[in-house]
């Protein structure tokens, strides 16, 4: 019996001709921003002009966020070892994961369940955080090490309201942090990857992409900082770990 064809509705690929989703990869090139075409394939049809405008605010906003995350540290520290570029920025992206760069799916995930219950965002928002509270789980897309209000959060709300995109999930969201601040008396502000979990949940895009989204929108930022280090500094040079203290067993002999 004859293998059965691997079936994708993603790109049709012929002598002389690529189609994406059913449209000419030329006449995407022509006519398409970079934001239009990711939208396309992951979506399966072209953004309006609010989707687009959305789109290219996400898509910037986790562009790069300084050499200390771990994906750009692990990718910098992979080339100053020797290794070439692709390997350097795969490295980077292999250290995206639930800790770093996994908010946006696993928050994209409890808003997408949560907005289906009856109850008002701030309704909402009080059981969630109680609830969280009592299972001992904490909130993903939600605090900062360096930021009290996130300027990306900030602004993409901001474009969000401003073209009328803000839903019912982006005011949870909001009312979650607000909540968070109020049950624990801390700064527990909504961040970027939580923005972003609102917003693609508003667009109707499954919340397995989260993670996809981040990757996306870093990977220019690893190609930058693994050409700098290939440009600007020495293989082999001290990156970390920073200055520490041993704390383990004193000297002891075996014999």
């Amino acid at each position: 019996m004859p293998d059965q064809p691997w079936k994708t509705a993603i790109t049709d690929v012929s002598g002389g001709a690529i189609r994406v989703r059913g449209y000419d990869i030329a006449e995407m090139m022509e006519h398409l921003s970079f934001a239009d075409a990711i939208y396309l394939i992951l979506k399966g049809e072209l953004p309006n002009n609010q989707q687009r405008r959305m789109m290219e605010a996400m898509l910037v906003s986790s562009l790069d966020h300084g050499p200390t995350p771990p994906s750009n540290l692990a990718a910098r520290t992979i080339f100053s070892g020797g290794n070439p570029l692709n390997t350097a920025v795969a490295a980077g992206v292999m250290t995206i994961g639930d800790s770093h760069g996994g908010a946006i799916e696993q928050c994209a995930r409890i808003l997408q369940e949560w907005v289906k219950r009856e109850g008002t965002p701030q309704d909402l928002a009080r059981t969630l955080v109680a609830e969280f509270k009592e299972k001992n789980r904490r909130m993903p897309g939600y605090g900062h090490r360096i930021h009290k209000r996130d300027p990306r959060t900030i602004k993409l709300l901001e474009i969000a309201e401003r073209i009328g995109y803000k839903g019912r999930i982006i005011e949870l969201a909001v009312a979650i942090q607000d909540e968070l601040e109020r049950t624990s008396g801390k700064d527990l502000p909504l961040n970027v990857d939580g923005s972003i979990a609102a917003i693609i949940s508003e667009m109707g895009f499954d919340w397995r992409l989260g993670k996809g989204f981040f990757i996306i929108s870093r990977v220019p930022g690893l190609v930058a900082h693994v050409h700098e280090e290939w440009t600007r500094e020495k293989t082999m040079r001290k990156m970390g770990p920073p200055p520490y203290e041993y704390d383990g067993p004193a000297p002891r002999d075996i014999g």
